[in-house]
């Protein structure tokens, strides 16, 4: 039974599953977008959302925590300079999952794990500083 059990195993080890979900943060953060299997962007969107709500803090203490779970300065600079002031009069769901199908070799699901608003944002500045 899977009583009170709090996370997926994702098939890794401890320190290989904190790093796979830091690595998939990392690349939101960078990308906007990231495309990944189901069960990994479910739990991709938990710590992506839990990051979020420790960037808007944008305290000393709350960068320290952010660099010693996702192990890059630079990311974590954009986190609280650019991500997270976007979302400051939102109470929670900064992210959406969007599925894309079975992925062709075996068949896994996939989907598309992106910010929500902050897509659209950057689209529209880059159609306004695009040449007419």
């Amino acid at each position: 039974m899977r009583h009170r059990k709090d996370y997926k195993k994702l098939g890794r080890t401890g320190a290989h599953r904190k790093a796979l979900i830091a690595s998939l943060v990392c690349g939101l953060i960078q990308e906007k977008r990231i495309r990944t299997t189901l069960p990994k962007a479910r739990i991709a969107r938990r710590a992506a959302e839990k990051f979020v709500t420790l960037a808007r803090r944008d305290t000393v203490a709350a960068r320290r925590v952010a660099i010693a779970r996702l192990h890059r300065k630079n990311c974590v600079r954009e986190l609280f300079d650019t991500i997270a002031p976007q979302y400051e009069g939102r109470s929670g769901g900064y992210t959406r999952i969007v599925r894309l199908g079975s992925r062709a070799g075996d068949g896994a699901e996939m989907a598309v794990l992106e910010w929500v608003d902050l897509a659209h944002a950057e689209a529209d500045a880059d159609s306004e500083t695009a040449p007419k």
